[in-house]
């Protein structure tokens, strides 16, 4: 519908036609006559007010507040609109501002518990977390006419709030329950409770919640279009609405997309996120473009590095950003525009990367100019980290002895917490003798570390390849890449080609032929499979594994004996099907020399990149 102009509405019904457009929520509509009317008569009170408050139901907190300001300026004896000017400036962030405005009504008993409640937010969102609870138990006390006490939903959904900042995710879940039970259900304490179930690892009651929130939403409001976009079918723009806010339904999808990374579903990872009711990229908020950039990077390194480095200029941008953008640059081989961050936001440092992790960056950077140097601190780190795990395995002990679930529980999670951060610096230490070519010193390297890693994935691969690169332990490397194919053997081309393609060979090397052709007609039968049900889908993990092959072949050539004449004949064939595009030539040189997926801590595992999923306070 077009919109209408104030010239087309008859005298004395500008009102009505006004208030029809708010009762609607049709508020884009409604601005743009009360923009033409407040031209005619800036000062009207309720032009502005009425403008202000379609500014807020359309999530454009600074306009909003600007209304409050004027209205404030207009009537300075309603102070109400000063109240509504510090709401406003709090939900645009503008924290200083929204303070000083409050301040200004805090002598007023009728706003006292108001100003409260909103100081105890600002301190929250800055990271104040003392002075947050200063407030709320200032509220918890009573103080203040309207504050309620302690059994009050919204005082215990507070405590929840700091709880969980302060990593107390099971007292947090106790709080955030409690409040549910007290207040019927709520979406926003519904994704607050899946959140906590989400950080203290509880990822089933997490993915309840969530499909709780999804099914609500879905049945209340099917205007969201929820699904649509996965399902390929053209929806315009829902907006930022106030309804779409209260559903939590961006949240709860962030936080589905969330769990399914960390279980390693990508592809379920990637579909929460264009499950969520669909916006104009211009219109997503900060967690979404970041979440969206984090999960794409492999298909589109490009468009994710740029909204990383957007996000990072934002005022605020998701924590995460700054961590999360230096590891991926690192991951991609651009140390270079990794130190340069690091200069440029130097004040960000402290703020937003843990010891660990500046250190571990530092390392990385460091060992493109000096690698001595960077074993060296690489190899301080991984100390530090073996002497924590060691600690963490006596813990272990000590509480499954003494039967305490909670104490194995938590340091269980710490152990592995641990691990994750030993990994890749252990990774870091090996590539530096890698690309020396010094694959023995590799071996030595996670020889040391079998005590802690012998049951982690990424360890188990990378020592098939260093294996596999000395030539004369296939049969080893077979023992390690074998477990790795056969636990996707169902799904075999969930399995790196190049993974595949070494373990043929590594049959071929051992005189293990069939096993090799055996696995070969595996990934044929898949890969017409997937032809067949995707018939635009490319595949090049047969045409990858048929080029490696063949490059052995043409290494050894026929006086080794290595590769049956069968072999070769099949080779030939299956080529000369494939006929190999640019894409597979290029795979294939890229490998040619190195089997090593650029070790695969990077492209991996290079640290645990994080999917951000802020607590709604």
């Amino acid at each position: 519908m077009a919109g209408l102009a104030s010239a087309q509405i008859s005298d004395g019904e500008f009102t009505a036609v006004v208030y029809r457009l708010i009762r609607d929520s049709r508020y884009a509509e409604a601005v743009q006559l009360l923009g033409g009317e407040l031209q005619r008569s800036p000062r009207s009170r309720a032009g502005l007010s009425l403008l202000g408050y379609c500014y807020y139901r359309l999530q454009e907190f600074a306009l909003a507040a600007e209304c409050y300001e004027q209205l404030g300026q207009l009537h300075p004896e309603l102070e109400q609109y000063r109240l509504y000017q510090a709401q406003a400036l709090y939900k645009a962030c503008l924290y200083p501002e929204a303070t000083r405005v409050a301040f200004l009504l805090l002598d007023n008993p009728a706003y006292h518990s108001r100003v409260l409640r909103l100081q105890a937010a600002i301190k929250y969102s800055e990271g104040d977390l003392p002075g947050a609870r200063s407030l709320v138990e200032q509220l918890l006390s009573g103080e203040g006419e309207d504050s309620g006490g302690e059994n009050e939903p919204d005082g215990q959904v507070n405590l929840g709030c700091l709880l969980y900042k302060e990593g107390q995710y099971e007292a947090a879940c106790s709080k955030f329950s409690t409040a549910l039970q007290a207040s019927g259900y709520r979406p926003d304490l519904s994704y607050n409770l899946a959140l906590a179930y989400y950080s203290s690892r509880h990822y089933a009651p997490a993915l309840k919640h969530i499909a709780d929130i999804i099914e609500r939403g879905i049945r209340q409001h099917p205007e969201l279009g929820v699904g649509m976009a996965t399902e390929g079918i053209d929806v315009r723009s829902v907006g930022n609405t106030l309804v779409l806010h209260q559903t939590a339904l961006v949240e709860a999808f962030n936080l589905k997309a969330a769990i399914e990374y960390q279980l390693r579903n990508y592809e379920a990872a990637q579909e929460a996120l264009t499950d969520m009711p669909p916006r104009a990229e211009e219109e997503l908020d900060p967690v979404t473009l970041h979440n969206q950039a984090l999960m794409n990077m492999d298909s589109r390194p490009t468009e994710g590095f740029e909204k990383l480095q957007f996000l990072l200029q934002q005022n605020p941008f998701p924590p995460e950003t700054f961590g999360n953008l230096l590891l991926l640059y690192c991951k991609y081989e651009y140390f270079d525009l990794a130190a340069d961050v690091l200069a440029e936001n130097a004040h960000l440092t402290y703020k937003f990367l843990t010891p660990y992790l500046y250190d571990f960056l530092d390392a990385m950077i460091t060992c493109q100019t000096a690698p001595e140097e960077a074993f060296i601190k690489l190899d301080g780190l991984a100390g530090l980290l073996t002497e924590q795990l060691r600690k963490l395995t006596i813990q272990v002990q000590e509480a499954r002895h003494s039967r305490d679930d909670e104490a194995v529980k938590k340091a269980v999670n710490e152990y592995d917490d641990t691990l994750e951060k030993y990994i890749p610096v252990l990774m870091a230490q090996a590539k530096i003798y890698w690309n020396l070519e010094n694959y023995p010193m590799v071996e030595k390297i996670f020889r040391k570390s079998v005590e802690f890693c012998n049951d982690h994935d990424v360890w188990k691969l990378n020592v098939a390849h260093v294996l596999f690169m000395q030539e004369n332990k296939y049969k080893e490397a077979i023992g390690f890449y074998e477990p790795i194919v056969k636990k996707h053997y169902d799904n075999i081309l969930n399995v790196s080609a190049i993974v595949l393609a070494n373990l043929c060979v590594s049959y071929i090397m051992t005189s293990q032929n069939e096993e090799a052709e055996e696995l070969m007609r595996k990934i044929e039968k898949e890969e017409e499979q997937l032809s067949y049900d995707d018939p635009d889908k490319k595949l090049y993990h047969l045409c990858i594994v048929n080029l490696v092959i063949g490059t052995l072949y043409c290494a050894k050539g026929n006086s080794a004996g290595v590769v049956s004449v069968l072999l070769l004949f099949r080779f030939l064939r299956l080529l000369k099907s494939e006929l190999p595009g640019k894409e597979c030539w290029n795979n294939h040189m890229q490998r040619k020399g190195s089997a090593y997926e650029s070790v695969s801590f990077i492209k991996k595992n290079f640290t645990q990149k994080h999917v951000y999923t802020p607590v709604r306070y």
